[in-house]
């Protein structure tokens, strides 16, 4: 149970991508939904939007949990490890090379970041060092 609270919920956006993009026949244009505005126009939401968005919203959920976990340091290992593999995918990988990817990019940067910051924060406030 301790290794699902480790858990990095970004890498399921990484996953979806390398799964319908990488491997798969999608694209990151195919039409998923339409909204309409309240100005008359519309908004086609598309694949590639879908996933920054579900990429916020697990943002969302992993700044809320930061500070609630116990496998606080696996989640930052495994963040990093994450972050490493999606620079090495947009530099190497031609399908990863979009800017979508490159947002989830940094959307994980700032899991990152903010995982480390936090938690140094955290640990200097409990009057424990902090890693380096």
């Amino acid at each position: 149970m301790s290794l699902l609270l480790a858990f990095p919920f970004l890498v399921l956006v990484v996953v979806a991508y390398n799964v319908l993009i990488v491997f798969g026949t999608g694209t990151l244009d195919t039409i998923v939904g339409h909204l309409a505005l309240p100005s008359g126009g519309g908004w086609n939401i598309t694949t590639g939007d879908t996933m920054l968005i579900v990429a916020l919203a697990l943002l969302f959920v992993e700044m809320i949990s930061l500070g609630s976990r116990t496998a606080t340091m696996v989640n930052h290992a495994l963040s990093l490890v994450l972050l490493i593999v999606c620079i090495a995918e947009f530099l190497l990988v031609p399908k990863c090379g979009t800017s979508v990817f490159l947002l989830l990019t940094v959307i994980i940067l700032v899991d990152v970041l903010a995982g480390y910051l936090i938690s140094r924060r955290g640990a200097r406030q409990e009057g424990v060092p902090a890693p380096a």
